[in-house]
């Protein structure tokens, strides 16, 4: 690691790049979950909630964080065919100060159960053994963090990964997240994920499959599907204009890839500015 003054510089550069970068990112959070901001606009009006309080000294989501397995294939993933651009990335870190600050809790939990805590996966960032790097890529809206952590021994970017992936991905899990792309509303969205999948596979990404909505068992099945099977177009009820599809990652991650017309998208677009002439007032 670099000595204390240049960490320093480097932690306030790398602040200064994610304050500038998180910026735009207020407004977003409303157009993802419109019924719980329009909820959230009510209480915090009618009360005249203070700057010093909880929320009102946040600024919204500055970026979503996803753990790798392959950093170089994940970061060719969003930025080469999804499209973001690099904000910055750093890496190498080790130490008691950085493993303390990421991973109390989990030494807690497996001082608790008796373990050793390399059995829980649980990398040991305190002695070196294990280094942890990171990639910012900002969208339109909102940064990604990709995290690789890699024992010392492992090449940053390519080298093998210190935990296995998880195998179990099913969004029914408690805990689970996903990342969720909005989709321009002028795009063809069914030819958007059949170009999406064929970018992937010419890449040899194999995890990058979306899911169709009519019933299939096999992986032929689901390639064979109709083009208008990439996607499921609400059209009534509180979600009608919604258009969805879940889709896999590179690093088989779950996504989301969306669009937002008609009746809804003006829901979403008055929570937003709802929500954006509430932070103007605190």
């Amino acid at each position: 690691m670099a000595n204390k003054s240049e960490s320093d510089r480097t932690d306030l550069q790398r602040r200064s790049v994610l304050q500038a970068a998180g910026i735009a990112v207020g407004g977003s959070l409303a157009a993802a979950f419109p019924s719980a901001f329009a909820q959230g606009t009510t209480a915090k009006a009618g009360t005249g909630q203070a700057l010093g309080s909880i929320g009102g000294r946040l600024r919204g989501v500055q970026h979503f964080g996803l753990t790798v397995q392959n950093m170089d294939r994940a970061f060719e993933f969003y930025t080469e065919v999804l499209g973001g651009t690099e904000v910055m990335r750093d890496g190498d870190f080790q130490g008691e100060r950085i493993h303390n600050t990421l991973l109390t809790d989990q030494v807690i939990e497996a001082n608790a159960r008796k373990v050793n805590p390399l059995t829980m996966g649980i990398p040991d960032l305190r002695s070196g053994a294990q280094r942890l790097d990171v990639r910012f890529i900002q969208f339109d809206n909102v940064v990604i963090e990709l995290l690789q952590y890699r024992d010392s021994t492992q090449p940053a970017g390519n080298g093998n990964a210190f935990a296995e992936p998880l195998d179990h991905m099913s969004p029914a899990f408690p805990r689970m997240m996903h990342i969720c792309f909005h989709i321009r509303d002028e795009v063809d969205f069914n030819q958007f994920i059949a170009d999406l999948e064929a970018e992937a596979a010419r890449r040899g990404m194999q995890h990058v499959r979306a899911n169709r909505v009519v019933t299939v068992t096999t992986e032929q099945e689901r390639k064979a599907a109709p083009l208008d099977a990439n996607s499921n177009g609400i059209t009534e009820g509180k979600s009608n204009g919604w258009r969805l599809i879940y889709c896999k990652g590179s690093e088989g991650e779950q996504l989301e890839f969306v669009q937002a017309l008609g009746p809804v998208k003006r829901v979403f677009d008055g929570a937003r500015e709802a929500r954006q002439r509430m932070v103007s007032g605190l």
